[in-house]
């Protein structure tokens, strides 16, 4: 850590260097980290609901057509006198206003990986499924992954008590113009800023630098999966609705036969039940895809936080640099020795040396400048420090949270393929009873 050390001429600018059974139901296909009880989820129940598609007039008044979602609040254990949960609270959202609530939280808290919103449009989709973002498919997916993203930020211990989100769930009115009141687009850190501090950072926190290499990593696993996934997909489907062959096959071949007729229409209509199961097979699917492509989302967020902490360690560094070189300019002046080239040294030579009002002067201004600059260095590395402790609890729970979802994400998709398949041999079955009876 920097010391804001008057008597050294020299300073190290490092932050952040001290340690600090599945079940087959079917609500493994939606989150399984988001725990009631928990923070506002004590409080209240949210859902969204439904989707509704819209036509109206965009802000530069050019007609659109756009989803708008359903959330619903009730009082957790609310019920009337005759024990009928009470009505919930609604109102409606568009994405883009989901968009705007997510970009207030990455600003408002930078040492918190913000939960990801699901794609705006589909992202590696097979060859039969839609990438058109109004899809009915695809909006429900999509209802589902903003439900999830809802009760993720309501069961955080920090961001579920956050005032904004709160009145997201409970104005329809009103709630953009307050999010912008709040000023935090003031706060958003410019691209080319990140950029900058990544590139000439000189001490980073290795634990950090680690973070961000395995988040480019998981990035890059997880997009190969869903790759293979949706060839799998493609080739999968192929396969189940080349089967109808056989059902036509067998039917055309029943109407010649007598004996065999009956058992080889049934065995047909068998194929025909398996060519068809693939279409939802394949939608159930996508639920376990869309659990895969929220952590490829995920590692943006994280690298989100990563980058905030190298810009405050740059501007660490660039704070303790600035002082470093003013306590030098001090020293020269004392002394009288002049140790780099500089403008007012050369100027000094040519037109001769200031008086000695205009050195106490500036040895004056010098030491008013050193002290604000210590009170500088102080400052952002108490900044540092605070935000190195709260990211890294954030960053733990966060950790947590991905090896519980993954894992058991990973096994209800293999539960579901298991489930495939004994349907595969119990329609192979049927055909080779009919066939027995023939």
């Amino acid at each position: 850590m920097i010391m804001a050390d008057s008597g050294s001429s020299e300073e190290a600018a490092v932050i952040g260097n001290t340690d600090i059974t599945s079940t087959e139901s079917e609500n493994n296909i939606i989150n399984t980290m988001v725990e009631r009880g928990t923070s506002l989820l004590k409080k209240m129940e949210i859902s969204v609901a439904e989707a509704e598609k819209r036509t109206g007039k965009n802000t530069v008044n050019m007609q659109e057509t756009y989803t708008v979602y359903l959330i619903e609040i009730r009082q957790a254990e609310s019920a009337t006198e005759g024990g009928t949960p009470a009505a919930p609270d609604t109102l409606w959202r568009r994405y883009s206003e989901f968009e705007l609530l997510r970009t207030y939280l990455l600003v408002t808290y930078p040492y918190i990986i913000i939960p990801p919103l699901p794609e705006k449009r589909a992202e590696f989709v097979w060859h039969k499924l839609s990438a058109d973002n109004l899809d009915p498919d695809f909006v429900e997916r999509r209802r589902v992954g903003l439900e999830n993203f809802l009760l993720r930020v309501a069961s955080h211990p920090v961001l579920s008590n956050d005032n904004i989100f709160f009145h997201f769930l409970t104005e329809e009115k009103g709630w953009r113009e307050a999010v912008l009141d709040t000023g935090f687009q003031d706060k958003v850190d410019s691209r080319l800023k990140s950029l900058s501090a990544m590139l000439r950072v000189k001490s980073p926190d290795r634990r950090f630098t680690a973070l961000k290499q395995y988040s480019d990593e998981l990035n890059a696993v997880v997009s190969q999966l869903l790759r293979v996934r949706a060839r799998v997909a493609d080739r999968l489907y192929g396969v189940y609705k080349v089967h109808g062959n056989y059902g036509r096959v067998f039917s055309e071949w029943s109407a010649i036969e007598k004996e065999m007729g009956d058992g080889l229409q049934s065995a047909g209509h068998h194929m025909d039940t398996y060519a068809a199961s693939i279409d939802d097979i394949l939608e159930e699917e996508e639920h376990y895809a869309d659990q895969l492509k929220e952590y490829l989302f995920y590692t943006d967020a994280v690298r989100s936080v990563c980058r905030k902490h190298e810009l405050m360690q740059y501007e660490l560094e660039m704070a303790s640099q600035d002082l470093a070189y003013k306590k030098q300019q001090k020293e020269e002046l004392v002394t009288g020795t002049v140790r780099i080239f500089s403008l007012k040294g050369m100027t000094s030579k040519l037109f001769g040396s200031e008086s000695q009002e205009q050195r106490e002067s500036r040895l004056s201004a010098l030491e008013q400048s050193i002290e604000e600059g210590i009170e500088a260095v102080m400052e952002k590395n108490t900044e540092c420090r605070d935000f190195v402790r709260a990211a890294w609890e954030d960053i733990e729970r966060f950790k947590e949270q991905k090896d519980k979802d993954l894992r058991e994400a990973l096994i209800s998709y293999a539960i579901m393929q298991i489930s495939m398949c004994k349907k595969g041999i119990q329609v192979w079955s049927n055909a080779k009873e009919c066939f027995n009876k023939m």
